[in-house]
């Protein structure tokens, strides 16, 4: 076994990397911790019982699937006990900056004396765009590989901090968070505040990301749900969500479109759309997690950028 140790996002940048020929072992980080409830006890019994919960019950992921892609990497993680330098590979979205959180605060508890770095990408030129990892060139990998952050002990201790906010049952003690530029996390106060704007906003009852699909809709006027989906992944800010998540939000939605082959709203989607109504009281769903938090417990206010518990 090597003594270095990559940490990825994802199957498809794994692949890439291989390609890379660095030393080291790679381990795929395979999770969505963005989605659902989390416990800050990452790696424990109910840790993963409570996300096998959540990924079958809405993602129909199976036992053996789970046990096979999430579980075996995983142990094969807690088998890798020799490295002392680890290397994690995440990116500027929502999506990556949760999971990166979450196996810092694992590697605060089970890793002590390792040197850990983080490669993250995201501002690669002047563009202003933000680039994925499997967007990059070899060359600017290697680049960004060899310029990689080495994280401090605090670092990795305010990493593990922000994972049991966001794990706590008040979204507002992560709002209250401004030491940001203490730390070597350039794009978390980006991510955090993304995932307050997914609570419900006060005006109409959807979050952000539900808003934006439905502006989308109105203003894009898809031909078919595949456009329309397209449409939405290209145009998704922070979140870094993939295809299964916004299929399963647009189901949910479902009730405020005529149709989506073209894709129309409904007359009251349009209405809730124009903040002339509000959809909180058609929404049934009491069991909906983001973090530690239940996400109809709370409501987003778009003008003070503020949470407000209910």
């Amino acid at each position: 076994m090597s003594s270095l140790l990559h940490i990825t996002n994802g199957d498809s940048f794994t692949e890439k990397l291989k390609s890379l020929k660095l030393k080291g072992d790679i381990i795929t980080w395979r999770e969505m911790l963005c989605e659902g409830k989390t416990l800050t006890t990452v790696g424990s019994e109910s840790f993963w019982k409570t996300r096998f919960e959540f990924l079958n019950k809405n993602y129909k992921v199976s036992k053996s699937w789970f046990i096979e892609k999430t579980l075996k990497e995983y142990r094969s993680l807690c088998n890798h006990k020799q490295q002392d330098e680890i290397v994690l590979w995440f990116e500027y979205d929502l999506f990556c900056q949760i999971n990166m959180i979450a196996v810092l605060s694992w590697l605060k508890a089970n890793r002590k004396y390792a040197q850990i770095s983080l490669v993250c990408s995201g501002k690669e030129d002047e563009s202003g765009k933000l680039y994925s990892l499997s967007e990059l060139s070899d060359e600017q990998l290697l680049h960004l590989y060899k310029n990689k952050t080495e994280l401090t002990q605090d670092d990795i201790e305010y990493a593990d901090y922000v994972w049991q906010l966001y794990c706590s049952d008040n979204p507002i003690r992560l709002e209250n968070l401004s030491d940001f530029s203490e730390f070597q996390f350039e794009y978390l106060p980006d991510a955090l505040h993304t995932h307050l704007q997914r609570f419900p906003s006060i005006k109409n009852g959807l979050n952000s990301m539900e808003n934006n699909i439905l502006q989308i809709a109105l203003d894009k006027k898809p031909a078919s749900r595949k456009v329309f989906l397209a449409e939405i992944l290209q145009n998704q800010g922070f979140l870094g969500f993939g295809d299964s998540q916004y299929e399963r939000a647009i189901t949910r939605l479902k009730p405020l479109f005529s149709g989506f082959n073209p894709v129309r709203l409904t007359k009251k989607g349009k209405e809730i759309l124009e903040k002339r109504t509000s959809y909180y009281s058609c929404i049934q769903d009491n069991d909906v997690y983001l973090g530690g938090a239940l996400k109809y417990n709370f409501l987003f206010n778009t003008d003070s950028g503020r949470i407000l518990k209910l």
